[in-house]
């Protein structure tokens, strides 16, 4: 086949990346073939040994390059302040704006963990891991101000990540929520979760003179509750 991409490198590794994410996520990492990579591409098959040796290599890309997208990004918004509050708000905020734009790199990177080896598992893990930390950190900071209420600060960081990344599954553009309300909703669940006072997780305005008075607040449940520690090492994650 003749190529059609053109000549430069970069875009042409670009398209590959591109390529594989939307074959992988529609089909499957086993399932896809070099040569059905190739076509989709605009490319010989055997240019793109060019730019990944593997086929296994080329996954191994795949996953990085989104966990490392996460960490750069992450440092490049997050606020400059100590206070956990604020830092959790932001994170929660990040977390859902990047998920639900890189919803095809979420899924393949939750999906093909089963189809690394175990050296490069380890190295994808490890980046995950440092994603992780970040918000695991922020509950810590929380607890030790004693502005967060939980048992066990690693075991909430599964489970606020697997709530948050579970709108990535879900969430449609034009639906009845739109994405800054449904960031808003969240934001307020994790508050809740956390055991963070409805005072300090909102921004709601005080009720008027003689308004009669709004519902008592309820109780913080927290995220921990009914969590379950990681099922499996290859399970599927953020």
């Amino acid at each position: 086949m003749a190529r059609t991409t053109g000549s430069d490198g970069a875009r042409t590794e670009e398209a590959i990346r591109r390529a594989a994410i939307d074959l992988i996520a529609a089909r499957g990492f086993e399932a896809m073939t070099l040569r059905e990579l190739a076509d989709r591409v605009g490319v010989q098959a055997g240019a793109l040994y060019r730019y990944f040796p593997s086929k296994s290599q080329l996954l191994v890309a795949l996953l990085v390059e989104h966990l490392e997208f996460l960490l750069q990004r992450w440092e490049e918004e997050r606020p400059a302040t100590d206070d956990p509050v604020e830092r959790l708000r932001a994170f929660v905020d990040f977390h859902i704006r990047s998920h639900t734009l890189r919803r095809r790199e979420v899924f393949v990177a939750n999906m093909e963990l089963r189809s690394l080896s175990p050296a490069e598992y380890r190295r994808v893990v490890a980046l995950r891991r440092r994603y992780e930390d970040i918000l695991t950190d922020i509950l810590r900071d929380g607890m030790a101000a004693g502005v967060f209420a939980l048992p066990d600060a690693r075991i909430a960081t599964f489970s606020v990540l697997a709530m948050l990344t579970g709108v990535a599954a879900w969430f449609k553009e034009g639906g009845r929520l739109d994405k800054r309300a449904l960031i808003d909703l969240h934001t307020r669940l994790v508050m809740q979760c956390v055991g963070v006072a409805p005072a300090v997780a909102t921004t709601a305005q005080e009720p008027a003179p003689g308004a009669p008075p709004g519902p008592a607040p309820q109780q913080p449940v927290p995220c921990t509750d009914s969590a379950t520690p990681r099922a499996a090492p290859r399970a599927a994650h953020r």
